[in-house]
Formats: C-alpha cells, structure tokens, sequence
C-alpha cells in the first residue's frame, strides 16, 4: 500500500528562500562601518550557510585581518539590528516552494524548518511571509548546542515534529544539509538553485532539483513507496 514520507524537513537561506541579497547588505553595511571593501553578492552567496558570525568571520577575513573575538561580539551586534531591520527588504520565496509546501499541507504531511540561521531571524522572516503556520517544527542554529552538519539538529527537529526518521525526507543546499541528512540516515533532496560554493552533485545528495516544480515528482522518485 503507498504511503506519504513521514514528514519533510526544508533548510531556510538557499532552500525555501533567497535571502542572500538581504545578508549581503548587512554584511557590507558593517564593511563599511569598519572603513572595508565591499563584498560582491555573487562571493557573500558562497560563504552563507553557518550562521551570522561565521558569515562575519568570513566577510572580515576575505578584506583584511579578523577582529579579536571581542571586536567581533560589536560586530555582530551591529549586523543583527541591521539585518532584523531589513530582513525581507529583498527576499524572496523561490519559485514554485510556497505551491509545494501548501501541498504537503494538504496531504498531513508534517513539515519542519531546520536551519543554521538564528531562531529569532528565522521566525521573523517565516512570520512575515506566511510559512510559520505550515510548519509543526522551526529550528535554528541556536536553538541548541548543536547545528548542522550535527545529525541531532536534524533528528530534534523530527522529535519536536514527533516524526520518525524513517521515512521522512531532508531538503537543503549545502554540505552541511546534506552530511547532516546523510549523518541521520535520511534521505536528501538537494536544490541546485542554493547558495552552495561546491557544486551540488559533488556534495552526492539522492535527488537533485533544478526548481520546486520538480519537487513532487522527485518524493516518488525517493521511495516507491511514497504516493504524491
């Protein structure tokens, strides 16, 4: 007898939405402030994906010397009251996600948002367009001791989702998705569309997608089992 995957589990930044435009202000906003270049959005793409002081680190490093750990606690700060000022100044859904998670939505499939990115950010930019209310779990990088690629974030994510991790399924766009997924003994849909510096294939996720009109076709495709 066909069944639905036991819940689906999506990544934020790169994966349900293009933040990156947003994360490139802010971050060339504290550039600026400390007499940096700026960096080109096409680089800040490539260097998401660990959480807003990682992002710092990265963008500090690539113009000059890093700030001691205590310059970079200013930093940060500055970052985040910017960020959270204009966290959806230019952000978008990619296309075709909202029509996919509606439709998960009808069939009872529980969703869940697992992401490196602060929960306070997270739940603002999931409050803001409308994607909270779909989803039974949001986590973020701080949400506990660990973050992916640490398999837990991911099965604490199914646990608050009171999901079983067999027969659900992980959606991402980075190493960190897909080794945690891969940690976990899930299966892994990744986008090619994300923020990854490592070509997608080489990262061996079990299906990739070039756009979220694929995505239903691409559950099948996991499991016979599974009846989208």
């Amino acid at each position: 007898m066909a069944i639905k995957p036991s819940g689906v589990i999506f990544d934020l930044d790169g994966t349900l939405v293009d933040s990156a435009r947003d994360l490139s202000a802010a971050l060339n906003h504290v550039l600026k402030q400390a007499s940096r270049p700026e960096i080109a959005l096409s680089q800040v793409r490539h260097m998401v994906g660990d959480g807003a002081r990682a992002l710092i680190i990265k963008g500090f490093s690539e113009t000059g010397h890093l700030p001691d750990d205590a310059e970079i606690d200013i930093i940060q700060g500055e970052f985040l009251s910017y960020y959270s000022d204009h966290i959806t100044d230019q952000t978008i859904i990619f296309p075709g996600a909202m029509r996919v998670i509606e439709r998960l939505a009808e069939m009872q499939i529980p969703l869940g948002l697992c992401t490196n990115k602060a929960i306070k950010l997270t739940e603002k930019i999931m409050t803001e367009f409308g994607l909270a209310d779909y989803f039974s779990a949001i986590v973020g990088g701080d949400s506990f001791d660990y973050q992916k690629p640490d398999p837990r974030h991911l099965t604490s994510t199914l646990e608050i989702m009171r999901v079983e991790a067999e027969g659900a399924v992980m959606v991402g766009d980075s190493g960190n998705d897909i080794l945690a997924a891969q940690r976990a003994g899930i299966p892994v849909i990744g986008v090619s569309f994300g923020y990854s510096k490592t070509p997608i294939a080489e990262l061996n996720p079990d299906i990739i997608i070039d756009h979220y009109d694929d995505f239903l076709n691409s559950l099948g495709r996991l499991s016979e089992s599974f009846q989208v």
